[in-house]
């Protein structure tokens, strides 16, 4: 054969703003003004920073920044370019966007490393194209990508999973590999939780607020058990698909947090430890792509890096959007069912449609409901994986993408209707435990305004471009309905935002379809409408919050916290905690305060017991103790900090904190934000249940139970022999009912029915595992005011609660959640569950002033008997 003939040589512009011009295959002829702003600000600013953070709005063409700087480092320096993307759908959209629209000749890395292409996997380490694969393709144990020279991550600001992922054990009782570990784990652990919580923890409970229910095992009590987990784990862990990530983490495991939830366990460390990756930390450069970095060191958290120069935002985009979206409010004037048809109703109008929603079950009830009423076309997120072709080409067609509000884009004619159901929470145990029972939603704010915007932006992806935005679902709609997280978006959003708040209040779904048909059709009369919106953009500016600084302050003690716990120098990691304390000063932070004074305690706890002088005698030791009580103190509305003083040795428990109280409240916080606020539909329905339930006995029980579980206890009732009627619980308390409704005021309580009230405890002791140990208290909810001579012996084993008693406290129990429901803003409030705290304490529905209430009616003394 003949020899190859040599490469051609490439030509290295002095600026990746100018590569586009090499490229004679491009279907577009320059950069935009403000990419080439960026392009330019990044060759003079920060080509030789070390890690750099490029922040355009979504839709302002991040891709193409990310592509130009990439392709001119590796012809400028000879340099291997891994540009990273979430999933694999995303790694095919960029690959196809560079090839197609840039005439840049890149390589796509999906799947297993032995399918990888041989001439592709060349081409990437003698720096001849840009590799293009997924987070997880450099975060692992055994990592392909070992040693590049330059990693552009892209949509950063949705990284935490995937780069955390490297460090972290999930262990589902779902997966069949994982269930034994999961069983041997649950064993372990089950002396230091609580019963109700070993429940949940092994799937005998997954309804109601035990679906978002989320614990966390003190640190202290994970360090006394790391040998014994570690022990464990590794006796299970080998045929399962955790063992990669478990050799990195079992040796570092009390660096570590245990978190769990109903059927899960997770094991990780607080911020991901990439500088133990030699892949990622050796790296020339590291550039974050991100729409919403956000100002408080949160990219920081999230990547494990103290310091990221930040490129500012090209002039023009504090107020210019990207396209138009016309957001639609459903709840603020429809019912549940008027909202389902109105769904339907839209869809069929678009033509094209996504929907993001949170959860499986939602988007496979969600997938029955649309083929059911108008028989599109229902693709899934698998279905448009490689090629979104399928999905275009259909003129009726609606696409479903579960846990996706980031990265696949929609643009131009590809949709015109965006559904999003819910609002983009928590996405781990870590999160959600940090936010829901530790009170630090401050931290979040930032990174759900990433999340809420990344998913309103999926359609509009060009100035030309313009969708429906119908937001349903948990959260979103409080969420945008919220003027003062309004305030922290973009001021164009906030305009479209409020429009759409406007034109949704106090219609009906005829006039939504009008006005969304009005929309699509771009007539006069939404010129006009148009030019309202602008209008009201004018008006606006976007705020800052305003503890922002004192978080970036913070996060450099903060990576160095967990750097030296990494490297087990716990002595030095409680001075970076302190250091972190001193910054969290404004009172917003409170809760995340209180975490770091918990964790402060935990270092000093730990370099106490590692101490060859001996734990009691270690200065760190009572410092540990202070510190824990000076968490209970930063946030008294936390009962979860509360535990410390039964699971940490000499912890001062006498800070006045009513942990039941607050563990009602967190179980009421659930379920609001479940019904939701924008509309009073699900609340009054609920409300109509039980006051109506009451006023029937064959209605009473289920009213009854219903009762229980809106002033947040876990309230259960089943139907079997000698079964009680409904039963509350809540940590390591249980009332047990014998509902009597059927009774007239005028007769006698027989033995039978007696016995019954008073045997109760043994069933519940018998069939509820997890109240085995609680303080069970007997009630007989009864109008009866007499006993028979043989209902006597049993009197003293239950106590008797007046049926007109109850019903008026049940009226002014629904009234008072009625009450603080106005209120109500978001789980994890610590300021609404103090107020919230109060109104139970004043209307008796605390279960301490239950218990005060029930002990004070015992049946011996209430009820009247022959002598």
């Amino acid at each position: 054969m003949a020899f190859k003939k040599p490469r051609p040589v490439q030509t290295v512009p002095d600026s990746p703003e100018k590569i586009i011009l090499d490229l004679p295959r491009r279907k577009i002829p320059s950069s935009l003004d403000h990419q080439g702003e960026i392009l330019r600000s990044y060759e003079r600013e920060a080509k030789d920073k070390s890690d750099v953070c490029i922040q355009l709005p979504t839709g302002a063409g991040k891709t193409f920044v990310a592509l130009m700087i990439a392709e001119w480092r590796r012809r400028a320096f000879s340099e291997k370019v891994l540009y990273l993307c979430p999933t694999k759908q995303l790694v095919f959209q960029v690959v196809e966007q560079a090839q197609d629209r840039y005439g840049l000749a890149v390589n796509g890395f999906t799947g297993s490393r032995a399918y990888y292409e041989p001439s592709a996997k060349t081409q990437y380490h003698t720096s001849e194209r840009i590799a293009i694969t997924t987070y997880s393709s450099l975060f692992n144990s055994n990592p392909f990508f070992d040693n590049p020279d330059v990693i552009i991550f892209d949509d950063a600001h949705a990284s935490d999973n995937y780069i955390s992922s490297n460090w972290s054990i999930k262990i589902s009782l779902q997966e069949q590999s994982h269930r034994s570990l999961h069983s041997a784990l649950s064993c372990v652990l089950r002396e230091h939780i609580t019963p109700l919580a070993f429940s949940r923890l092994n799937g005998h409970r997954d309804e109601g607020f035990t679906i978002s229910w989320v614990d966390k095992l003190p640190s202290p009590v994970f360090f006394r058990l790391a040998n014994e987990i570690r022990q464990t784990i590794d006796e299970h862990v080998e045929n399962t698909d955790l063992r990669f990530r478990w050799s990195i983490l079992k040796d570092r495991l009390e660096a570590c947090h245990l978190y769990i939830a109903p059927s899960e366990i997770l094991i990780r460390p607080l911020i991901p430890p990439t500088w133990s990756h030699s892949a990622f930390h050796n790296a020339k450069q590291r550039i974050f792509m991100s729409a919403t970095p956000g100002d408080g060191g949160d990219l920081e958290r999230l990547t494990g890096i103290p310091n990221i120069y930040r490129l500012k935002v090209p002039d023009g985009w504090d107020r210019q959007g990207i396209g138009r979206r016309f957001f639609v409010f459903p709840t603020l004037s429809l019912n549940e069912n008027q909202a389902t048809t109105l769904r339907s109703q839209l869809v069929e109008l678009a033509g094209r449609s996504i929907m993001l929603v949170p959860t499986r079950p939602l988007a496979q009830s969600l997938k029955a409901e649309i083929e059911t009423s108008t028989g599109f076309s229902v693709f899934e997120a698998s279905d448009i994986e490689r090629s979104k072709q399928v999905f275009i080409s259909s003129p009726k067609a609606v696409a479903i993408m579960e846990g996706r509000y980031d990265g696949i884009d929609f643009p131009g004619d590809e949709c015109r209707a965006l559904f999003i159901e819910g609002l983009p929470k928590a996405t781990n145990l870590q999160e959600n435990f940090l936010m829901s029972r530790m009170g630090a939603n401050a931290l979040y704010k930032e990174r759900i305004k990433a999340r809420v915007l990344q998913a309103m932006g999926r359609c509009t992806r060009s100035m030309e471009d313009y969708s429906i935005i119908v937001v349903a679902g948990s959260g979103l709609p409080e969420y945008l309905l919220d003027s003062n997280k309004r305030a922290y978006l973009h001021p164009e959003l906030q305009a479209e935002i409020e429009f759409g708040i406007e034109q949704s209040s106090g219609v009906t779904s005829v006039d939504i379809i009008d006005n969304a048909r009005i929309f699509l059709e771009n007539s006069d009369d939404w010129e006009t409408a148009n030019q309202d919106i602008i209008n009201k953009r004018n008006g606006k500016t976007r705020q800052d919050l305003p503890f922002l600084s004192a978080l970036s302050d913070a996060v450099q003690s903060e990576i160095a916290y967990q750097k030296l716990f990494w490297q087990g120098d716990y002595h030095s990691a409680y001075d970076q905690a302190l250091r972190v304390i001193g910054s969290l000063t404004p009172s917003e932070l409170q809760g995340y305060r209180a975490l770091w004074h918990y964790l402060a305690g935990s270092a000093a706890y730990i370099a106490s017991q590692t101490s060859p002088q001996g734990a009691q005698v270690h200065p760190l030791s009572s410092k540990a103790r202070d510190h824990f009580n000076q968490s209970k103190r930063a946030a008294i509305a936390i009962p979860w900090l509360a535990t410390l003083s039964s699971q940490v040795d000499n912890v001062n428990a006498a800070v006045d904190i009513d942990g039941l109280t607050l563990l009602q409240l967190e179980n009421v916080e659930i379920l609001l934000e479940r019904m939701g606020t924008t509309s009073d539909y699900k609340f009054a329905r609920l409300e109509k249940e039980i006051l109506e339930g009451m006023l029937t006995a064959e209605t009473f029980e289920q009213a009854h139970k219903r009762l229980g579980e809106l002033i947040g206890f876990d309230a259960r009732k089943v139907e079997q022999d000698a079964s009680p009627d409904p039963w509350w619980m809540i940590d390591g308390v249980c009332f047990v009912f014998e509902d009597h409704a059927n009774a007239l005021p005028s007769s006698v309580l027989d033995a039978t029915k007696a016995r019954q009230a008073a045997t109760h405890p043994n069933w519940i002791r018998t069939n509820v595992p997890e109240a085995r140990n609680s303080e069970i208290l007997s009630v007989l909810v009864t109008p009866v005011t007499t006993a028979a001579i043989g209902a006597v012996p049993h009197l003293v084993d239950f106590y008797v609660w007046s049926l007109d008693e109850f019903r008026d406290w049940a009226k002014n129990a629904v009234a008072t959640v009625r009450e603080i429901r106005r209120t109500f803003i978001e789980p994890g409030d610590v300021s609404w569950r103090l107020q919230a705290q109060g109104a139970f304490e004043d209307n008796r529905l605390s279960a301490r002033s239950l218990k005060e209430r029930f002990q004070a009616m015992p049946a011996a003394q209430v009820l009247n008997s022959p002598h």
